[in-house]
């Protein structure tokens, strides 16, 4: 079947972001690449079922989803012990879904924290960010710094902190819904997804 000019187009435009958010999922290139590869061989083989005019990158991540969580699933079932039988875990309420979620959720998260990283660096704001990095990195287990603290490493008034810390935060959060609406076919879903992620993270807290 030869493949529409205009929909080949647009699965190419999305192969970049496809790719590094890949890498953030699997935290290694050649994984990645693999992952990749099958979602476009996926989505070439059901190439019938997009309908033109919707959300090309939402329906190839939802294809790249669905294959990282088969993938992942699998590879949790198949623990082999030093016996050589396979155990199924994970028990109790950490489930391998919830894994999943977490890890999908830190991509996420990451990959926005990285968006926002660029953004401040085309403004020659690196050093910005970095003192501001800590108020939107979950991952960081350090005690958040004072206002006072912010304003002296920032040199700049403890008001001109409070707005800085904030704008940034806005700014992050405008970022991460941004993610979060590639990942989703319809935008009324983005608060629903950010609710399950968040409760994903929460349960696999410090178990990852």
């Amino acid at each position: 079947m030869k493949l529409d000019p205009a929909i080949r187009d647009q699965v190419l435009a999305t192969v970049p972001s496809l790719r590094a958010f890949a890498i953030s999922l699997c935290g290694n290139i050649d994984r990645a690449d693999d992952l990749v590869q099958e979602t476009l061989l996926r989505a070439l083989a059901h190439i019938d079922s997009f309908q033109p005019g919707t959300n090309m990158p939402a329906w190839l991540f939802t294809i790249l989803r669905n294959l990282f969580r088969s993938e992942y699933r699998k590879r949790r079932r198949e623990v082999e012990d030093a016996e050589g039988r396979y155990l199924l875990e994970p028990s109790n309420d950490l489930t391998a879904e919830k894994i999943y979620d977490a890890r999908w959720a830190i991509a996420l998260l990451g990959h926005a924290v990285d968006r926002l990283r660029h953004r401040y660096a085309q403004t020659g704001e690196e050093s910005r960010f970095e003192v501001l990095k800590i108020f939107i990195d979950m991952a960081d287990g350090r005690a958040l710094p004072s206002y006072e603290q912010v304003a002296e490493s920032l040199r700049v008034s403890i008001g001109a902190a409070k707005t800085l810390i904030h704008r940034f935060r806005k700014q992050y959060a405008v970022i991460l819904r941004e993610e979060i609406g590639r990942t989703v076919s319809d935008p009324a879903e983005i608060e629903e997804e950010i609710h399950a992620l968040c409760d994903a993270l929460i349960v696999t807290e410090g178990r990852l």
